[in-house]
């Protein structure tokens, strides 16, 4: 799928030298980044939502020991 990205000068300056440092074009650079990013996010997420479920499951148990039930 086609796609215009537009950037300002500082943008395209930082494309440009991570495109150099990994050895590739800024096409790639960017597709690298955008999937790295979004790996990053999703995991945070999930590891969030695990400790969302975890957290309830032991303040449940909490109260049920703090009233000895």
């Amino acid at each position: 799928m086609a796609m215009t990205l537009r950037l300002t000068d500082a943008q395209d300056r930082a494309l440009t030298l991570l495109a150099q440092a990994q050895g590739t074009s800024k096409q790639e650079a960017a597709t690298r980044a955008i999937v790295a990013t979004a790996a990053r996010v999703l995991a945070d997420a999930e590891v969030a939502e695990l400790a969302r479920t975890v957290v309830s499951g032991y303040a449940a148990t909490e109260r049920r020991l703090r009233h000895g039930r």
